[in-house]
């Protein structure tokens, strides 16, 4: 109840006010059943603009570190992030990844939307980069189609950095839905992923225009950091993660 009404009451409207989100290729969601949402991550501000333009509520797995936070921060943060339909995953890599598969599948045999980016983190400078191979196994184990979508304007609205949104109009690009059942059953050949995962950064550079740059985003940052002593901390306050590849 708290996701629709922040949605409805609290938050949406005054969103929808200032920024004046545009949305194209709502068609392509389908309108019951599960499917995942792939999408580019530019802004702390994409998960909160993404499941507004939405008529279905979507579920995205988020760090855990927005869930365990202290004091009235930390119980606001928290509140925030449940109540804006996302549920926290471990991103520390080797058995947490697994863990985080085990929630994706869950929330996909429930029938429900699945949001996911497959990038990992947030661009550090607006490029599309690599994506990690954790959405194309959750799609070919759950058997459900994966929707692209582009995040317009999200970066110049908030890049990394800045803790307040600039205002200036937000886009959401949904693409045709990905058929991907000549994969199913394949879920473990580390060649497919690659090759489904490469076709969804294929798609998702159409959409958003984006330049795309075939490394990951953590080590983009991290060669940021090496390059110039060090990029802005995150909106939320953090260094940007730099771990080797996970998979969700």
């Amino acid at each position: 109840m708290l996701y629709w009404f922040l949605k409805r009451f609290l938050l949406g409207p005054w969103l929808r006010i200032l920024f004046r989100p545009w949305c194209d290729g709502e068609e392509n969601i389908p309108e019951d059943g599960a499917a995942i949402l792939v999408s580019n991550h530019l802004s702390f501000s994409d998960s909160i603009f993404l499941p507004l333009v939405l008529k279905r509520r979507a579920t995205f797995l988020a760090k855990s570190d927005y869930f365990t936070g202290t004091g009235i921060k930390g119980a606001l943060t928290r509140l925030f992030f449940g109540g804006t339909g996302q549920v926290p995953i471990d991103r520390s890599g080797g058995k947490a990844s697994e863990a985080a598969l085990s929630t994706g599948l869950r929330i996909l045999n429930e029938g429900h939307l699945l949001g996911l980016y497959p990038e990992g983190t947030r661009s550090p400078d607006g490029s599309l980069y690599r994506g990690k191979t954790g959405a194309a196994r959750m799609a070919l184990e759950a058997e459900v189609v994966v929707v692209p979508v582009a995040m317009i304007g999200t970066y110049e609205a908030q890049p990394t950095g800045h803790v307040l949104p600039r205002l200036r109009r937000i886009g959401v690009r949904f693409g045709k839905p990905l058929d991907l059942s000549r994969y199913y059953g394949m879920a473990e050949d580390r060649f497919v992923l690659r090759s489904v995962t490469d076709e969804i950064m294929y798609d998702l550079m159409q959409l958003s225009g984006q330049r795309y740059s075939d490394i990951y985003a953590a080590a983009a940052k991290k060669q940021l950091r090496e390059d110039h002593g060090r990029i802005p901390e995150q909106s939320d306050g953090t260094h940007p993660d730099d771990r080797a590849e996970q998979q969700a």
